[in-house]
């Protein structure tokens, strides 16, 4: 019998897995035609069954295109797709197909924007615009922070015209935004252990001075700094840090506590003394932030703070002396400026060191002057 003739339908055959169906008994056979006998009833196995229905090839699928609806097409015969040739397994788009000539149409050019990120644009800091452009390191505080400096010094010459009670409640300022602002000064914040820390040490400077008096004043500032570099020591040996990181951190937490123990010597300096300091500090780092050229703007600030020492000591017993000790109250000041605004400062920098360190690093100045000129 040739291939091309029709096949009398056998329920025992299965056209997938071919004669291989024999192979597992009659039971698939019997169980085949109790199905059928169930479906369609008793028939005879050997009569040839035709089957009505649309076919369809698997191997390509075609364009779904949207037309008007039509007429369905009568359904083919069994007989008429009895035997199909066989047909290639890919069926490329050409170009009259609808689908094909929508892409071809579709513009080639990508919109304007550029790709989505999800980083965001960076912000970049004061300090590195600053480095990027190659500016210089040094970035004086400017006016606001002059101008809270100058209020803090008015207010420590008030203070000290009070009593040394008086004097203790801006001083206590001082020395907390020395302890922090020479941690933001030196990159680490926000160090929270370490500026406690050094407060602390301002602290303890303060009650040792008030119960000591003025005239120990060089013994309790002393002992306490000494007492306080040992702490300091004790606390970074029980650190796991690295030893670089732990270094930096002993040398930061010291000097912090070094400035705003030194700073207590307000408290151990005469009345007049710290009247005629702290009026010269203020007009010094006002005179400074002028818009002024650099060498022009250091002598003006000098003379302003001489200025305002002899004023000052016009109104105290210092007299034409406040002069010189308003000169080394300015020299400090602006040393303590210049500290403020070394490496790129930030903004909370300055608002920081670049107001405390003037008066924290005046206080020596108006210690050993006032006692020499009293």
């Amino acid at each position: 019998m040739s291939s091309d003739q029709q096949q009398p339908y056998d329920p025992g055959y299965d056209p997938y897995y071919g004669e291989q169906q024999g192979q597992y008994g009659q039971q698939g056979q019997y169980g085949q035609q109790e199905y059928g006998q169930q479906q369609y009833g008793h028939q005879d196995p050997h009569v040839t069954q035709t089957w009505e229905g649309q076919t369809w090839d698997t191997q390509y699928q075609p364009v779904v295109q949207q037309t008007p609806a039509q007429t369905p097409a009568p359904e083919p015969f069994a007989a008429d797709t009895s035997y199909l040739p066989p047909q290639s397994a890919s069926y490329p788009l050409s170009e009259e197909t609808p689908m094909a000539a929508e892409v071809s149409a579709a513009p080639e050019a990508g919109p304007d924007w550029s790709p989505p990120t999800t980083s965001g644009h960076t912000r970049l800091t004061d300090a590195q615009r600053a480095r990027a452009e190659g500016r210089s390191p040094i970035i004086p505080p400017g006016i606001q922070p002059a101008v809270l400096t100058a209020g803090l010094g008015v207010l420590l010459a008030v203070g000290a015209a009070l009593g040394p009670y008086g004097l203790l409640v801006p001083l206590v300022l001082l020395q907390a935004v020395t302890a922090a602002g020479w941690f933001r000064l030196n990159g680490m914040w926000p160090a929270r252990q370490g500026i406690a820390l050094a407060f602390a040490g301002g602290l303890a400077a303060d009650v040792v001075l008030l119960a000591a008096g003025r005239e120990n004043a060089p013994a309790a500032i002393i002992g306490t700094l000494g007492v306080w570099v040992l702490l300091t020591l004790v606390l970074q040996l029980r650190s796991h840090a690295d030893p670089d990181e732990r270094m930096y951190g002993l040398m930061a937490t010291v000097a912090s506590a070094a400035l705003t123990i030194v700073a207590a010597g307000h408290l151990g300096a005469a009345p007049d003394a710290v009247v005629v300091g702290g009026l010269a500090v203020a007009a010094a780092v006002v005179a400074r932030a002028l818009p002024l050229p650099g060498a022009v703007s250091v002598v003006v600030a000098l003379l302003a703070a001489a200025g305002a020492g002899i004023a000052a000591g016009s109104l105290t017993d210092l007299g034409s002396a406040g002069a010189l000790l308003g000169l080394g109250a300015g020299v400090g000041a602006l040393v303590g400026l210049r500290a403020a605004s070394y490496d790129y400062p930030s903004r909370f920098v300055h608002m920081t060191a670049g107001v405390a360190l003037p008066l924290t690093l005046a206080a020596p100045a108006v210690y050993l002057l006032g006692r020499a000129l009293a």
